[in-house]
């Protein structure tokens, strides 16, 4: 995906703050600034790694003589007691800056490792895997970038970058076929148009309005089979809802181009990952 560094300095600045604020109260009044040390970034399980460029990001916002040596990349697979990455340099800056890069690099690499899981439940199906827009605010383009890592795909990126008309849309609208003939009179051409259906005959009205993309929402797998025949590859089929890591085989046999879900970026537990400090070096 599109990596927007301005977007992401200013999450880690604003996590800076968040934590240090008007500095650190406990490492200010116990270390000297000329003292230099070297640290390691283990894994205490095994996952997917993703975030490694975050946690530089935010050890050079405390000084940017920081030094690192990576011994993984995005994406690799790590097991517990692997050394992730060594860094040198100033102890206060290594002090300050541990917890908030942990804390980016603990819940991306468990998105990626998420993610990984459930792209592999159905890596014998040519079925996409991508994630929805529920993510912590503000930290959408860091989640959907660990999304990436793990090897799925991303949905759109908020409410400006595609239209999806969904059940509300067309209640307001009074059909389907009004939405869509009203938004498409107004967008540009380049602009992809997805709509949200929940039976079978707004699936045939959607095909019939001639859409980029028609998510089947909340349906049974005979529902999800029949509409998939009846679309016969007019136009891109997504599933979505209530789609977990017990039933997701199930609805990538029904021949749906992707399958979103929400779980990549909902309920995460932290990957353990800490930061050793090892030896004083001047």
């Amino acid at each position: 995906m599109y990596w927007n560094k301005t977007l992401v300095n200013e999450i880690i600045q604003k996590a800076i703050l968040e934590d240090v604020g008007m500095g650190d109260i406990t490492t200010d009044n116990l270390i000297t600034s000329d003292q230099w040390s070297k640290g390691y970034i283990l894994a205490k399980e095994d996952g997917i790694i993703a975030g490694l460029n975050v946690m530089q990001m935010v050890f050079n916002k405390f000084d940017r003589n920081m030094k690192f040596k990576l011994l993984f990349k995005d994406g690799d697979e790590i097991k517990a007691g692997d050394k992730i990455a060594e860094l040198k340099g100033p102890t206060v800056a290594i002090l300050k800056g541990e917890r908030v890069a942990l804390n980016f690099l603990q819940r991306l690499s468990a998105i990626a490792t998420k993610t990984h899981h459930y792209v592999n439940l159905v890596k014998d199906f040519p079925t996409r895997i991508a994630d929805t827009r529920k993510t912590t605010p503000t930290l959408r383009i860091l989640e959907k970038y660990a999304v990436t890592v793990g090897g799925g795909s991303n949905h759109r990126m908020g409410l400006y970058d595609a239209v999806m008309i969904k059940d509300n849309h067309i209640v307001a609208l009074g059909s389907i076929s009004k939405a869509i003939e009203t938004v498409r009179s107004k967008i540009p051409h380049t602009v992809k148009i997805e709509v949200e259906v929940e039976n079978f005959d707004q699936v045939k009205e959607a095909v019939e309005s001639k859409v980029d993309v028609i998510m089947l929402d909340n349906m049974s797998t005979k529902d999800m089979l029949k509409s998939v025949s009846y679309i016969n590859g007019k136009t891109i089929v997504e599933a979505s809802g209530g789609i977990n890591e017990k039933n997701i085989r199930e609805v990538a046999t029904t021949g749906v181009d992707v399958i979103s879900i929400g779980d990549l970026t909902t309920h995460i537990e932290s990957l353990d990952i800490g930061l050793d400090l090892k030896n004083i070096l001047q």
